[in-house]
């Protein structure tokens, strides 16, 4: 595998990260370092570990994880998008606040619904018999920087809009809009 092809499966990889970061950004308005840091490093190490980790289990486990990792993503997502939902409709700040994209399971169920493909990159490399460890680098920097760049885009976008307001709403329902993308890609709709 040339670098330029891990580099275009990063990028494929990352817009998952992306796009939640985005949506991330929107809900959180100002965002800090600490919540760039803590987002873009769980997002880079859960898309780095992925492949490690399917390429550990190689073709024992695949045919297994291939019938359901797209709906545990879509769950993980509708869960999370679910909560910003139901916490912007009745304007509960608790609720809202309880979903901080960058802080507790939340960040990690986020980490690993947006991971959960690369799983699948592992398992191909473990059947091309690749070496995983430059790929799985490269793809948890990517993912990282992506990320950074995603909650600042939607922080900005989320205080130069008018949809402050409804920020949490718009971010619950991308985190839904990219849950039901994962089901489409995998032919269930």
């Amino acid at each position: 595998m040339t670098l330029i092809e891990i580099i275009a499966v990063a990028v494929a990889l990352a817009m998952d990260a992306f796009a939640v970061s985005v949506a991330a950004g929107v809900t959180l308005r100002r965002v800090s370092g600490r919540q760039t840091f803590r987002l873009a490093w769980h997002f880079g190490l859960f898309q780095a570990l992925m492949p490690i980790l399917g390429w550990v289990a190689g073709l024992t486990v695949q045919k297994y994880i291939a019938a359901f990792d797209h709906w545990l993503a879509f769950g993980l997502l509708l869960v999370i998008g679910g909560r910003m939902i139901v916490g912007a409709i009745r304007d509960d700040q608790e609720q809202v606040k309880d979903t901080e994209p960058t802080k507790g399971w939340t960040l990690v169920m986020l980490s690993l619904a947006t991971s959960i493909d690369a799983l699948a990159v592992g398992l191909s490399l473990a059947m091309l018999r690749v070496s995983v460890w430059v790929p799985a680098l490269v793809i948890g920097i990517v993912a990282g920087a992506f990320t950074a760049f995603g909650i600042h885009l939607g922080g900005y976008l989320g205080r130069r809009l008018s949809i402050a307001r409804y920020a949490a709403l718009i971010g619950g329902i991308v985190l839904l809009i990219i849950g039901g993308r994962i089901l489409h890609e995998h032919g269930v709709f």
